[in-house]
């Protein structure tokens, strides 16, 4: 691997500066690259990179009838074909786990170049999508432990998450979060809710520990010199940003030191995909797979299957289909997947994956409950959790695991950080009390009993905080105990769904109900398939009315057994409800085994 200060330079010059630590810096480099100009006609996956230099590398996503979607040797002999073409260098490097391939461009690509070989990408009718693989940076910045006086971010009636009266239910125990960040460095307040993870960075450039990818998640540290980021950007000490992140959510309790987790009977798998300057999509894409149960090429079996996903980090642009396969995905196996909404002060539809479909995104507020002055904001944010602000004192940010070290691992410590990156673990906290409290919850449910259960903001917010300030206390309680209090309608007929054909229905006869369905209505779904990929699914209403659950895309993954959440409330209850399945793509074939609605 490449290893040098141009390389380094190289992999920021693609970098998607968003929800960083510290928030002050990061804002002001994106400011500056917005301001760049963009040349005319580039192509449309070219323009999902970053303002500045071209990409390196691409992600392309083949249809799952094309031989390069299954087989390494076609996607390698594709790449050489696109060379041919371009004059370009173009190289297979590996596939995904989401079965996308991941191309590199060889060294110092033009923008002209790039724009070619995308080009030739887009006109090949065997390419579902192709889009740059862009660097992401981290979004930061009654117990008797120590220091938990200070954590008013749990307890303070003003702005706290009201999170002591939910360990009356539960504290998260028999659940895993995945942290997919920096890693973890070794702290005795975590250590005993620490389970196996893994390091997904690929590139020695940007790991920093000497190797590739590994079984040792280990932060080695983050830090960096003066403009060896991007020019401009100053220079910066080690984070540790995962290890304060898992301190949120799962830091050992009761144990007479140091601060309180918030799920602290959960256990932490770390997964290590930012380093030096950051982190690219791919290994990220990869990294939300394995955590989630998938499968990712020459990385071993997940054993610390996670329910929960925190992503404290971000990019700017638009959510891309490459990332958006992959979260589909970890959702589709039954894992929430919480990501910050980012630092910028800015509509949160301009950070990624914040912006991406059926992830909870979270917006950080301040200890008066207003929206903190970093925070994003908008219409795709989901939910507000504390994220601190520290202008006016230190002790007004959030309190967690750390250490000492400026650049390589030191002594334990604990600090104060403010971000996005500090909400979302508040909630993914939450996430995992609610899965503990009632393990048939699946993903849409816990969103939907978030927003339910939240509280309105006891400060202000400009742009839009989602539904509130989330409650972890009355959201455990509204969960506890089964999936529902409704009415569920079945059907147990299994019906085949034949291969690239026409689409299949079957019915359900809701009687007995009055007025109109719920806004949270569930659509439990199970479908036997060997590429769920190929599948598009619709729910319709008595008038024929039509709501798409699931569209086509690049993922190869077996069967469909998950429950969607539907906002069915102009729709009359009673009637015949249809479910319409279509297989869209060659290959593959399945069968509809049953489904049900739960009002």
């Amino acid at each position: 691997m490449r290893t040098s200060p141009e390389l380094r330079r190289k992999l920021i010059s693609v970098a998607v500066v968003s929800a960083a630590l510290l928030t002050a810096a990061p804002a002001s480099v994106a400011v500056a690259q917005e301001s760049a100009p963009r040349p005319a006609a580039v192509p449309a996956a070219l323009t999902e990179a970053a303002p500045g230099a071209p990409a390196e590398r691409l992600i392309v996503g083949y249809k799952s009838g094309a031989a390069e979607a299954k087989s390494n040797k076609a996607a390698a002999a594709d790449a050489e074909t696109k060379a041919e073409k371009t004059g370009e260098d173009v190289d297979f490097q590996r596939r995904l786990g989401t079965g996308a391939a991941l191309v590199e461009l060889g060294t110092n690509p033009t923008r002209t170049s790039v724009a070619d070989v995308v080009a030739q990408y887009e006109a090949d009718p065997q390419v579902a999508y192709v889009v740059p693989d862009r660097l992401n940076k981290p979004t930061a910045v009654t117990p008797n432990d120590t220091d938990y006086s200070k954590q008013w971010d749990l307890f303070e009636s003003t702005a706290g998450m009201n999170v002591p009266a939910a360990w009356d239910t539960t504290t998260g125990s028999g659940v895993t979060v995945a942290v997919i960040d920096t890693g973890y460095v070794t702290h005795s307040d975590l250590a005993a809710n620490i389970v196996g993870g893994y390091d997904f960075i690929s590139d020695t450039a940007v790991s920093v520990d000497g190797n590739g990818r590994d079984s040792n998640p280990a932060d080695p540290g983050d830090w960096y010199n003066a403009n060896e980021c991007g020019q401009g950007i100053p220079a910066s000490g080690s984070s540790w940003h995962g290890t304060h992140v898992a301190g949120t959510i799962a830091a050992a309790t009761n144990n007479g030191k140091g601060v309180a987790g918030i799920a602290y009977g959960a256990k932490i798998s770390p997964v290590r995909v930012l380093g030096k300057c950051g982190g690219y999509d791919s290994d990220i894409i990869d990294a939300i797979t394995w955590a989630s149960g998938g499968t990712v090429s020459g990385v071993p079996a997940n054993t610390n299957v996670a329910k929960v996903i925190n992503m404290s980090l971000g990019g700017g642009g638009a959510c891309s289909t490459a990332t958006q396969s992959a979260i589909t995905g970890a959702v589709n196996r039954g894992t929430s997947v919480v990501v910050a909404a980012g630092n910028e002060n800015q509509n949160v539809s301009n950070s990624s994956p914040a912006n991406c479909n059926n992830v909870i995104s979270v917006a950080a507020t301040n200890r008066a409950g207003s929206r903190a002055s970093y925070s994003n904001y908008g219409s795709l944010v989901d939910i507000s959790a504390p994220g601190g602000e520290t202008r006016t004192s230190t002790a007004n940010g959030i309190l967690s695991t750390l250490n000492s070290g400026t650049k390589t691992p030191s002594s334990e410590n604990y600090a104060y950080y403010q971000g996005t990156s500090m909400a979302t673990p508040h909630v993914a906290g939450l996430a995992a009390l609610m899965k503990s409290a009632n393990s048939a919850l699946t993903p849409a449910q816990i969103e939907s009993a978030i927003k339910a259960n939240a509280r309105a903001l006891p400060g202000t917010c400009s742009g839009g905080c989602g539904a509130g300030l989330a409650d972890a206390a009355k959201t455990v309680q509204a969960v506890k105990g089964g999936t529902s209090t409704g009415t569920t309608f079945s059907s147990t007929t299994a019906v085949a769904v034949p291969d690239n054909g026409a689409a299949i229905e079957s019915p359900i006869s809701v009687t007995g109900r009055s007025g109109n369905a719920p806004s949270a209505l569930q659509v439990g779904v199970d479908i036997t398939h060997t590429y769920r990929g190929d599948l598009v699914i619709d729910l319709v209403a008595p008038d024929g009315s039509t709501y798409r659950l699931k569209s086509a895309a690049s993922d190869s993954a077996d069967d469909v057994k998950t429950t969607y959440t539907v906002n069915a409330s102009s729709e009359t209850a009673n009637g015949t409800w249809k479910l319409r399945v279509q297989d869209t793509a060659a290959q593959d074939t399945g069968t509809l085994n049953g489904w049900k609605l739960t009002f």
